[in-house]
C-alpha cells in the first residue's frame, strides 16, 4: 500500500480488534458487513487470536486476518499493523498492550470501549458502556464502535461463512451421522466455565432421553468426551480431535444443538442451526444479553424466584439443581418444540 494513494483517495482501513472468547468474536461478525455497506471502498481487517481466525475464514466483507499473538515481540507487531495503513481501529475488547500497539502503529482514529487511564493518555475515542440496558444485546453494545464512525445499522445477526466445498462436507457428515434416523440432535455438554449449566450426570440424562425417540440420532459435540460419557458409545461424537473451522460443519448438519450459554450456541446460530439453549436471567446472564441471533431458538430458563431462592452467588457455579430449576424434561420438551414435533 502507498500511503500518498490511500490519503488522496480517502480510503477508510479499518482494523476491528476482538481477541476475545469464541462466542465474543462470533457475535462481531456482523461488523464488517455493516461497515461494508456504509462504505463500500474500504478496507476491513481484523485482529483476533489464533483460535478463533476460523470465524472469519471465508467472510467475504473481511480483507485481512492478523493473529494478537502475545508471543510476537511488540515491535513485530507494530510493524505487522503499520504496514497496512490502517486508519481507524474499533477495540471491542480493549487491553493496555493493544492500546499502545495500535497508538505506536500510527492509526489516526482510535475508538476503544470504556475510558481508561491509558487510552486518555493516548487520545483513545471511547465508547461507554457504564450499565447494562437489559433490552440491548451484545452484538448491539458492539456494533458502537462502528456507529461511532458513521455506521448506521441495525442488522445484528451473526453469520459464519462456508466454502462450497465445506458446504458439500456438511451434507456427506450429515448423512453419515443420522444413518436410518429422522433428525440430529447435537448436545455440548460443556462450557468451558463461562456460564451456569447442568451438571454432566444431566446431560447424560437427557441424552438418554432424546435417543429413546426412535427418529433422533444424538450427537456429543464435544471436543473431548466428557468423563460421563466415556462408557456409551451408543452417541456419536464427532468432534473429537477436530479443529474449531472443522467442528463447524458438525455443527452446520445439525438439526438442533443444545448448550449452555456459550461458544457452540453462537456458532450455531450463525450457521442458522436451531438452538435449545440453557440461561440464567440475572442481567449479566441474560438471555436479551447473550442469547442466540439469527436462527430459530428456544431459551429455557429457571422458574422466577429460583434465583433468589438458590443462587450460589456466582452464577458460573449455577448447576440449575433443585425446585424450580431446570431439569431435563422441559429440555426434551425444548427440542421437541422447536422440531414441531408437539
Amino acid at each position: 500500500s502507498i500511503p500518498g494513494f490511500i490519503l488522496m483517495n480517502d480510503q477508510k482501513r479499518i482494523l476491528i480488534v476482538r481477541p476475545d472468547r469464541i462466542g465474543d468474536v462470533v457475535l462481531s461478525t456482523p461488523i464488517p458487513k455493516a461497515i461494508k455497506k456504509k462504505y463500500p471502498d474500504s478496507f476491513v481487517a481484523v485482529l483476533v487470536r489464533d483460535y478463533t481466525q476460523d470465524i472469519f475464514k471465508h467472510n467475504p466483507f473481511v480483507d485481512k486476518i492478523i493473529l494478537a499473538d502475545e508471543n510476537d515481540s511488540f515491535l513485530k507487531k507494530v510493524l505487522e499493523i503499520r504496514s497496512n495503513n490502517f486508519t481507524h481501529s474499533l477495540s471491542l475488547l480493549p487491553t493496555e498492550r493493544l492500546n499502545y500497539l495500535l497508538f505506536v502503529s500510527g492509526i489516526k482514529t482510535r475508538i476503544g470501549v470504556g475510558h481508561k487511564f491509558y487510552q486518555a493518555i493516548t487520545n483513545t475515542k471511547s465508547v461507554f458502556r457504564r450499565k447494562y440496558e437489559q433490552s440491548r444485546h451484545e452484538a448491539d453494545y458492539c456494533m458502537d464502535t462502528a456507529r461511532k464512525i458513521g455506521v448506521e445499522t441495525s442488522q445484528l445477526e451473526p453469520e459464519i461463512y462456508l466454502s462450497n466445498d465445506e458446504k458439500a462436507k456438511v451434507s456427506e457428515i450429515r448423512s453419515k451421522l443420522l444413518g436410518n434416523k429422522k433428525f440430529l440432535i447435537g448436545i455440548h455438554s460443556t462450557s468451558g466455565n463461562s456460564a451456569p449449566n447442568l451438571k454432566l450426570a444431566e446431560y447424560l440424562k437427557l441424552a438418554k432421553n432424546l435417543e429413546s425417540h426412535k427418529e433422533f440420532a444424538i450427537a456429543i459435540t464435544d471436543n473431548n468426551i466428557p468423563s460421563t460419557f466415556n462408557d456409551h458409545q451408543e452417541f456419536l461424537y464427532p468432534n473429537i480431535g477436530k479443529s474449531l473451522r472443522e467442528s463447524f460443519l458438525t455443527f452446520a448438519a445439525l438439526d438442533v444443538l443444545v448448550s449452555a450459554s456459550t461458544g457452540p450456541m453462537h456458532i450455531s446460530a450463525a450457521l442458522k442451526i436451531n438452538t435449545v439453549s440453557l440461561f440464567c436471567p440475572l442481567p449479566a446472564c441474560s438471555p436479551k444479553l447473550w442469547g442466540p441471533l439469527g436462527n430459530y431458538s428456544k431459551v429455557i430458563l429457571p422458574s422466577e424466584n429460583y434465583c433468589q431462592i438458590q443462587c450460589p452467588g456466582d452464577p458460573k457455579k449455577c448447576t440449575f439443581e433443585g425446585e424450580g430449576g431446570i431439569n431435563t424434561k422441559m429440555i426434551e420438551n425444548g427440542v421437541l418444540s422447536v422440531l414441531n414435533l408437539q
